[in-house]
């Protein structure tokens, strides 16, 4: 898939990752994403883990059933959000090798049961180390659930990517 690119200049044009199975490859080993919102011109960031979709090109959250952070997705839904692969700080070089996503895009909140049993079972397969381990053990739990279960998702439009060494 042929993602667009931001409309922000990257100073760095070494670094940049066009290859999209790298993109791919980053967001589907980061963990947590860090999303920048906007509430009435007040920012207002958090970092949520999540499951990567790459067929619908969206991540998926599960999160609290109310709060702020559901209130100033409700007001606005756009949001900026960014993965980072840590490669960990080399010592004696001064150097930190990482690779990153900055996202561009809309949240939204899972309203139907089909939504929400997606997005559980797309997180469950992107965090566990065994998915069917888990719903051997959980899956009669979770249909009575589903229903009180809250879930985003986030639809990615448009993705930079780059790396430092």
């Amino acid at each position: 898939m042929t993602r667009p690119r931001h409309r922000c200049h990257m100073r760095r044009q070494d670094r940049r990752i066009t290859d999209e199975t790298h993109i791919e490859s980053i967001l589907r080993r980061g963990r947590f994403a860090t999303f920048a919102l906007s509430d009435q011109g007040e920012p207002y960031v958090v970092s949520l883990s999540y499951g990567y979709d790459a067929a619908a090109n969206t991540l998926f959250f599960h999160v609290a059933h109310e709060g702020y952070k559901l209130d100033v997705i409700t007001r606005n839904p756009r949001a900026c959000g960014t993965v980072v692969v840590d490669g960990g700080y080399s010592q004696g070089e001064c150097e930190h090798p990482f690779e990153s996503v900055v996202m561009r895009g809309s949240m939204r909140v899972l309203r139907t049961v089909d939504e929400k049993r997606h997005a559980i079972e797309i997180l469950v397969a992107s965090l566990e180390d065994d998915p069917s381990g888990y719903w051997a053990s959980r899956a009669w739990a979770l249909e009575g659930r589903l229903e009180s279960f809250t879930a985003l998702a986030f639809d990615i439009e448009s993705i930079d990517a780059k790396e430092g060494k």
